[in-house]
């Protein structure tokens, strides 16, 4: 293997490397997206046991809490996919590079 060669498929390496982050980060961001939803899921089920407007001090910032989470969240996702598409764009000019090598 000549040295430009290695050096395409250690680049490719810390790329993959890179593009695992990403999607951990996604894998997060959805965790983060998901968990206020169970929240309001689980007080509209037990919704018939309290009286929201006696627990309105509580509830404001619960809900300004879940909009912050969703927020982030979505945040998250779409960061994490755009990184992604580039870090693909970036494997596949170096792939083409590597084959452009190999045909002189």
């Amino acid at each position: 293997m000549k040295g430009s060669e290695k050096e395409t498929f250690d680049d490719i390496t810390l790329l993959l490397a890179e593009k695992r982050t990403s999607l951990a980060v996604l894998r997060t961001a959805i965790a983060i997206f998901t968990l206020p939803l169970s929240v309001l899921t689980i007080l509209t089920a037990t919704s018939k046991y309290y009286d929201p407007f006696e627990s309105l001090h509580l509830l404001i910032p619960l809900v300004i809490l879940c909009i912050i989470l969703v927020i982030l969240g979505v945040y998250l996702i779409i960061r994490s996919f755009r990184r992604i598409k580039k870090i693909d764009y970036k494997i596949e000019q170096l792939k083409k590079r590597l084959n452009r090598k190999d045909l002189m």
